[in-house]
């Protein structure tokens, strides 16, 4: 109920809330079915059938099955652009990246693939210029560094990082070790570079 103050609410807002919030359930939804079957699976009357929802609907939000899949990598990146950036400690933001990287592993190769692919690193990452200004700031006393590629190391080492040790190096340990492992060594590694924060 509006008061005499406050006008009505446009329909098209709520239609647009509505569009909004059907579009991230299937993105969401799509986000399960690849960690559930795997990429390579993924299609958008898949997707449709899944969500039991109209074919056309489904492709009136993604109208190819690319479309969808940028769209699953872009809120794959903003996910992890919460754990480098967001609210929360440091190890908490550490602990994070490290779980979602293990927890989804087709996420995280479609994500490396649009990752590594040529194009500008800001439309895949979008808060690459942030991170690079605050680590600038903070390693501005360290001669001759060379931020870009740090940041570039810092991103690699965290989102491949934990997807190569748990299927190559050590495959035996569960999935809280190899976290709190990650977490010890990009602490000490963070504290070294005089980017280590308590909070």
């Amino acid at each position: 109920m509006t008061s005499p103050d406050t006008p009505p609410r446009p329909a098209q807002s709520r239609r647009n809330k509505s569009f909004e919030a059907t579009h991230q359930a299937l993105i969401e939804a799509s986000v399960r079915l690849i960690s559930e079957k795997g990429v390579e699976t993924l299609t958008v009357a898949g997707l449709a059938r899944a969500v039991g929802m109209n074919r056309a609907t489904v492709y009136y939000h993604f109208a190819t099955r690319e479309a969808l899949l940028e769209a699953v990598s872009a809120w794959s990146s903003q996910q992890l652009t919460r754990g480098f950036k967001g609210e929360g400690n440091q190890q908490d933001r550490i602990d994070f990246v490290a779980r979602f990287v293990l927890e989804n592993p087709d996420l995280i190769k479609l994500w490396i693939e649009q990752f590594i692919a040529p194009g500008n690193i800001r439309d895949r990452y979008p808060k690459w210029d942030d991170f690079i200004a605050a680590n600038k700031d903070m390693l501005r006393d360290t001669a001759g560094l060379d931020v870009e590629v740090y940041c570039t190391f810092l991103l690699a080492g965290a989102i491949i990082g934990p997807h190569v040790f748990r299927n190559s190096v050590r495959p035996d340990l569960p999935e809280d070790e190899i976290v709190v492992r990650f977490r010890a060594e990009q602490q000490r590694m963070l504290k070294r570079d005089g980017l280590f924060s308590s909070s």
